[in-house]
């Protein structure tokens, strides 16, 4: 099952040069790009640890393709990685653009667990398969 969050999630991953040119985009733009990983990929989980600090300063698309090229020898194969641009500007104050640029080798997917209740009233609740293994040893 292949995790589709953020922008781009249904088209096939991206290249590193098209991964330059949406930075590249984002800088122009005067947001801040982050790059974030996890190996939780539930939907509701936007606690993803960053890879450093947000590079508020970074005028050039190269240095965040150098950190991303780190965290993804740091992380290769066992965790999810994306890119996020933060737009501080007055009124907007918020995340302009995600996308992931990295995934695991093999995505285990969600399980649907239905639960009837009172009535005739239903709960849904969606668990990651990574989850069932201690965090570190998801993948």
């Amino acid at each position: 099952m292949r995790i589709t969050q953020g922008a781009f999630s249904f088209l096939p991953d991206l290249t590193d040069e098209q991964i330059a040119g949406q930075v590249q985009y984002c800088i122009d733009n005067g947001w801040a790009v982050n790059i974030e990983f996890t190996d939780d990929p539930h939907p509701r989980n936007t606690y993803w640890e960053m890879w450093g600090l947000p590079m508020f300063d970074v005028k050039d698309a190269a240095g965040v393709m150098f950190e991303l090229n780190e965290c993804r020898k740091a992380h290769a194969g066992r965790h999810y990685i994306r890119v996020s641009a933060f737009d501080a500007t007055h009124t907007w104050e918020s995340v302009r653009l995600s996308f992931i640029v990295d995934r695991p080798e093999n995505e285990p997917g969600f399980a649907l667990e239905r639960q009837e209740i009172d009535g005739r009233r239903i709960h849904y609740r969606t668990t990651a398969y990574a989850t069932v293994k201690p965090e570190g040893a998801r993948y």
